[in-house]
């Protein structure tokens, strides 16, 4: 399971390069990437999951992400709501120079930096007013948006409203069978996760055997392809759990697990929370 190499170029007479879309079907972050870039998104509003090296998570209402260099990540938002927009800020560390973050004004952006290799994402006012800036930032010219990425990135690096998503980047050697096999698996979970998983079909999909299959997913991403499975089924739990119409049982049938027991176990070793204990913690945000 490796990912594509995406080559970023910044836009003439600027030192990064920031994008705005309002259709993410020509964001390109459909498919599984990675880049030496540190990139911030900010997804104004709509749903969808998180797919960020192991880490697989559910946001619901917009979201603001910075991550690190060589962090390979999936196409986030799933479900979109009125005029959404979505902004992609891409640079490289050294973007003012090899020692411009080791200046002593910018020591607070130079952690922010070593926490984004992890994986950050954002929530509460943080969220709101860093999106809202962002979103401005194409208006201005070129000097003036440098100043206002700074600032920015100060406020990042002050703000406590913010989550360590502890994501762990693999081990990639750009390869197009290897991009080919990633895109199969990810298609095939994504459009049965609701039914039976069956390794031999997800095997059958990139031309190799069961057993040799399950020991080039376990090497590339540390993780057994069940594992990944589960976590895929368990974020769009957390999406489900959402509605209170919903019951946990049925949640549980919707997301693929037959067993009941057996999904309150993988939801919480996944999500640190039982289903139950999960909806009440976003009732009380609702509040």
């Amino acid at each position: 399971m490796k990912a594509s190499l995406e080559k970023i170029e910044p836009v003439f007479g600027s030192s990064f390069n920031i994008r705005r879309f309002t259709d993410i079907r020509n964001s390109g972050s459909g498919f599984w990437h990675f880049h030496p870039e540190y990139e911030i998104v900010y997804i104004s509003n709509g749903r969808g999951k998180r797919h960020i090296g192991d880490h697989i998570s559910y946001y619901e209402d917009g979201d603001l992400i910075f991550l690190g260099p060589d962090l390979p990540h999936f196409g986030f938002t799933e479900d979109l709501a009125d005029d959404h927009v979505e902004v992609v800020v891409q640079m490289k560390e050294d973007f003012l120079g090899p020692d411009f973050l080791r200046r002593p004004e910018m020591q607070g952006i130079e952690q922010l930096f070593q926490r984004a290799k992890q994986g950050i994402t954002y929530f509460g006012e943080t969220k709101k007013v860093v999106g809202k800036r962002l979103d401005r930032m194409m208006g201005l010219n070129n000097f003036d948006r440098l100043l206002e990425l700074l600032a920015l990135l100060e406020m990042m690096a002050r703000s406590t409203e913010y989550k360590l998503l502890n994501a762990k980047g693999l081990a990639f050697e750009v390869s197009a069978q290897d991009h080919e096999r990633m895109q199969a698996v990810y298609e095939y979970v994504e459009t049965h996760f609701q039914q039976e998983i069956n390794l031999d079909e997800a095997s059958r999909r990139v031309n190799m055997t069961s057993p040799a299959f399950c020991r080039y997913f376990k090497k590339l991403t540390s993780k057994t392809f069940i594992q990944f499975t589960n976590e895929f089924r368990v974020a769009h739990a957390c999406r489900m759990l959402a509605n209170d119409d919903e019951s946990i049982a049925g949640v549980s049938f919707e997301c693929g697990f037959n067993n009941l027991s057996h999904f309150n176990k993988q939801f919480k070793k996944i999500a640190g929370l039982s289903p139950r204990e999960y909806r009440k913690s976003l009732r009380k945000v609702v509040q």
